[in-house]
């Protein structure tokens, strides 16, 4: 098994037509959880919608922890956020036998703010939330405004490679490569670190086998092997190429190409077509690992669209973009079809500190 940096992604729409920089503060780029839910008004459970700022989500679970005394299993949430950022998201605390504390205490220290209060019976799970609505500002941006404009109606219309970001291996590829290391000799190691490698290695394969159909021009089309996405959902079907209907639905955005989140395939379901095994080359024996490790064969999209996507060039001379994407794609796919960009003084925290990119940090880095 051979140690790679993150796979170097491949752009689907030709070189992007300037550079800007992105996260020059927090508040540049802002993230929005929407919920999957409605809250039942009464149960156990105290529901919270906070705002953080410098803080990622990990921690701000243990500090609703602290302050309610309840066991870090019981605060549950949907997504991960980035630290470098200002976002919002719900949390749920399992409040069962305990006095429910003064949550406007969470307020104290300047980065959290409670935005909504609730109950609901059971509690919040992951995945849960339908996406997240993003507001960004690119400042210094070096493209021609009508290069950025045709490429900003391109990606509104066509969309983008639905890549894992580079949040999701670690700063500089830190987690891939330790836990390439750990799938070579593996060793005993706590829960949440072993579900943080294994996703890394996971979203590796993921991204080698999309980058391959972005180098051929059919990332966006449905081949052989594939399987239909239900825009929105989960949900998967395996598609008649020869369907009357199959083309005008994947030109509508209704369904979406899906390639292989690696895992081992049930007893009901179809081995792997051959060629999905060789188009991972050198990564075939991670492909075996995480089979080994007992993950599922999973599906995923390799196309992420944009909805409300609207765009406006600010008197300060930042581009701020306005977007919704589904759950589990990321805005940094989205933005390198755009610009070259390079991150700003948010990865330089609220403390003055530049984040280390530690195994905390990376694993709560961006908009799950």
């Amino acid at each position: 098994m051979t140690a790679t940096a993150p796979i170097a992604a491949p752009t689907a729409w030709g070189e992007s037509p300037g550079e800007a920089v992105i996260r020059a503060t927090a508040e540049d780029f802002r993230v929005t959880e929407i919920p999957g839910f409605d809250l039942s008004g009464d149960g156990e459970h105290v529901f919270l919608c906070l705002e953080k700022r410098y803080l990622n989500t990990a921690e701000l679970a243990e500090r609703l922890a602290a302050l309610s005394s309840a066991p870090l299993r019981d605060i549950g949430y949907s997504g991960l956020k980035d630290r470098n950022a200002l976002t919002s998201q719900w949390f749920s605390v399992g409040m069962a036998g305990r006095s429910e504390p003064d949550w406007s205490s969470l307020e104290a220290q300047g980065d959290v703010r409670l935005l909504a209060l609730g109950r609901h019976q059971r509690k919040l799970r992951r995945g849960t939330h339908s996406g997240n609505r993003f507001q960004l500002r690119l400042r210094d941006v070096t493209a021609p405004r009508d290069a950025l404009i045709a490429r900003l109606q391109l990606l509104h219309n066509r969309g983008a490679p639905n890549y894992f970001g580079p949040q999701r291996f670690g700063r500089a590829g830190a987690t891939l490569l330790q836990a390439e290391r750990w799938a070579r000799r593996p060793t005993r190691v706590s829960r949440a670190r072993k579900s943080l490698y294994l996703s890394a290695l996971r979203a590796s394969l993921f991204n080698r086998l999309l980058a391959v159909r972005v180098r051929d021009g059919s990332w966006n089309r449905l081949c052989a092997g594939d399987q239909c996405m239900l825009a929105g959902s989960r949900s998967f079907f395996t598609p008649d190429l020869q369907a009357d209907d199959l083309q005008a639905r994947l030109a509508a955005g209704d369904i979406h190409p899906g390639l292989p989140l690696w895992g081992r395939a049930g007893r009901s379901a179809e081995p792997l077509p051959e060629h999905f095994y060789s188009q991972l080359g050198d990564l075939a024996p991670v492909g075996a690992f995480l089979e080994g490790a007992g993950l599922e064969l999973a599906w995923r999209p390799t196309r992420l669209l944009p909805d409300d996507f609207s765009w406006q060039f600010c008197d300060d001379g930042a581009l701020q973009l306005d977007f919704t994407l589904g759950a589990g794609s990321y805005a940094t796919a989205l933005l390198a079809e755009l610009v070259r960009y390079r991150e700003g003084d948010a990865n330089t925290g609220a403390d003055g500190h530049r984040d280390r990119g530690s195994i905390k940090s990376d694993r709560h880095r961006e908009q799950g």
